[in-house]
């Protein structure tokens, strides 16, 4: 109790950020647990907060992928809003991509693309930052722009991608000090496993 009535007696923008990236967060999981397409919308808002954070804290590659995330939101939202393959001139409203599993054929690909990008990203923040922890930053930010991926191509196992991620990145914001985005990870690690079986049972029988 102590601890928790100091750090709000030294309260400071990063501290009001870091709450208000928590809300967010918050948002944008019940918002991918039900698979609502408005998550893209929060994708957007999201980067803006947690930007600023990361480079207050020197996490530079999670930085980066902020700018990355609006881009994939972008992407994410076409995915889910246009089925591929459908025909043109129809008449009928486009419907939302089905939730799908992860075709094995890709497994091989993504893992070397997946290590690729922890491996130029880890070479860029030893290079060119004076980053603290780059091969943890460096594997969570190449780590989520797969999972980031999987969820645009609505794949059910993203969500144990994200799990990764996640509990990767509550062990690294508690080392950095950023207490209120640790919990939102720390959150993020047991309702990926709910998330997991919930896109499980929306899976169509015929995939």
């Amino acid at each position: 109790m102590d601890a928790i009535a100091q750090y709000f007696a030294d309260f400071t923008l990063v501290k009001a950020i870091d709450m208000a990236g928590l809300v967010l967060g918050l948002v944008y999981l019940w918002l991918e647990f039900k698979a609502s397409i408005w998550l893209w919308l929060v994708s957007i808002i999201m980067p803006i907060v947690h930007g600023y954070l990361y480079w207050e804290r020197g996490l530079y590659a999670d930085f980066g992928m902020e700018v990355y995330y609006v881009l994939a939101a972008v992407y994410g939202y076409a995915m889910w809003r246009w089925v591929r393959g459908s025909s043109k001139g129809s008449g009928e409203k486009p419907a939302e991509r089905p939730i799908t599993h992860f075709p094995l054929r890709r497994a091989l690909p993504v893992t070397l693309v997946g290590l690729a990008l922890w491996a130029g990203i880890y070479w860029i923040l030893i290079t060119y930052t004076d980053s603290s922890v780059p091969l943890c930053d460096s594997f969570t930010t190449a780590l989520s722009m797969v999972a980031l991926w999987a969820l645009a191509q609505k794949y059910a196992e993203q969500w144990l991608l994200w799990l990764v991620v996640d509990i990767a990145c509550t062990i690294l914001y508690i080392y950095k000090q950023i207490p209120f985005t640790a919990a939102l990870y720390g959150f993020y690690t047991v309702m990926a496993v709910f998330g997991y079986r919930q896109w499980l049972k929306k899976i169509p029988a015929s995939h």
